[in-house]
Parts: structure tokens; sequence; C-alpha cells
């Protein structure tokens, strides 16, 4: 039997990585999806690939409040949301100007804040389950990660305080922590374009830094390790975070 049959899932930063292994995953398992990301073309594939599985989609960036003002009568009806659109950036904090600070925490963390209420609001009175995806940058400092650390840390307590606000609604809310995952996110990171370079090749780069950690994932295991928090199976589990990071922050 399939875990989430006719239930409706919306997923952000849905068009690559974890959000669309994670979209890929509760397809399968039989839940009609609603994709959010802002990246058009690519959302355009994810459509497509998913075919009779979407019941909707939302392109736009998750940190605008009228996105999500716009969308509101389309999530009618939800169950489940998998909260999961962010993106990376590196610098030393000496370094980092602040429009690059609010640039990540406005995806990262206000965007994280919009999806849950418009998502909170939609579950109102029905019940649901929702997981965001944080980072093991959240619970371990590295240097050069100050901004993304701190949004992802941010997201965590925010996790614990909408678990509490939704118990009462019989809304489950639960986070993961990854570590290192293979992903488009790491482009454009100075230390990872610096060891692609090194090693001629991403795969390289990935295999490189997988021996920093005691493993390193792929996008599909984190997608069934968030299928199994939405899931019945995980019915007692509510505000927790679910570390999945390698062995990294041993």
């Amino acid at each position: 039997m399939q875990r989430f049959s006719n239930r409706l899932a919306l997923v952000t930063g849905a068009a690559a990585g974890i959000g669309l292994a994670t979209a890929r995953q509760l397809a399968n398992d039989g839940a009609r999806l609603i994709l959010a990301d802002r990246d058009e073309s690519a959302l355009g594939n994810a459509t497509a690939e998913l075919g009779a599985a979407i019941a909707g989609t939302i392109c736009g960036d998750v940190g605008e409040e009228a996105l999500w003002d716009e969308h509101a009568s389309q999530l009618q009806g939800l169950d489940i949301a998998v909260i999961n659109a962010g993106i990376a950036s590196g610098g030393e904090i000496v370094d980092l100007a602040f429009a690059e600070w609010r640039r990540i925490l406005s995806v990262n963390l206000d965007g994280a804040f919009l999806t849950w209420r418009a998502a909170m609001r939609a579950m109102a009175g029905r019940g649901g389950a929702i997981v965001l995806t944080a980072s093991v940058s959240a619970l371990r400092p590295q240097p050069g990660t100050a901004a993304y650390g701190a949004s992802k840390a941010g997201l965590i307590h925010l996790m614990k305080v909408a678990a509490k606000e939704g118990s009462a609604q019989g809304i489950r809310v639960n986070a993961i922590a990854p570590g290192g995952v293979e992903t488009a996110i790491w482009r454009g990171i100075p230390m990872f374009e610096d060891m692609v370079c090194e090693t001629g090749s991403e795969a390289a780069a990935f295999e490189a830094l997988g021996k920093l950690m005691v493993r390193y994932a792929k996008p599909e295991e984190i997608a069934a390790q968030i299928a199994f928090l939405l899931s019945d199976e995980a019915a007692n589990i509510i505000g927790a975070v679910l570390t999945s990071d390698g062995g990294y922050s041993l």
C-alpha cells in the first residue's frame, strides 16, 4: 500500500537536489504534488517528469510574502509539506557583506517562515505533517559558514516552536539535518570550486569531500528519510531533528 495515497504534498526547492528526489519519493508513494521553485525551466522539467502526480506548481521566491498570498487557495486540502528551498554561501564574517547575509537569510529563514505559515494555515483543523531541511551546519560551526549556519540554526528553533504550536492542531513538525549531500548547492562555494579545480571534476570533488566524513549521501537517501518522518510510521516523532551527516558531527 502506498503511504501517501491521495495526500496533497507541497515541496519547495523541488526542481533539483533533495527537493526533486523527495518529490519523486512522494510521487512513488502515491502523493499528489505541488512543486515550488524559483527556477522556471528546472521546475518545468520536474513537472514534466512527474506528470500525473502533479497537482500544481508555484514559481517564485519563497521569501516573498506576496507569492504565498497569491497561492493560498492552491494549498487548500494540504496534507504534507517539505520546506526544503535553500541557498548556500561562504565567507568569513569579517569579509561577509551585509547584503549577502540578508540574501541567505531571506531564502533560508524568511522563506521557510512564510512557507510554514502558509502550510499550517492550510492544514488548520485537518492536521498534517511538515518536515524542513536544516543542515549539520546548524549543529557544528565551521569558519566561513556564518550566514548559512545561522539561517539553518534559526530554522531548527523555528521548527521546535512550530511543533509546539502545531501539535494542538494535529500537525506534526520535524526536521532533517543532512551533512554532505551530492547536490548543486555546492556550486559557487569557493572551497568546493577549488576542489573541483584540484581534482578535475565535480564527481572527484565529491569523492574528496566524502573522505572528510564517515560517509557522503545521495539525495535519494535523504528523500527516503524525509518520507519516513512524514509517514504515519513516525506518528510519535514530534519536534525532532534527524541528523543524517555520515558521522560528520561525531
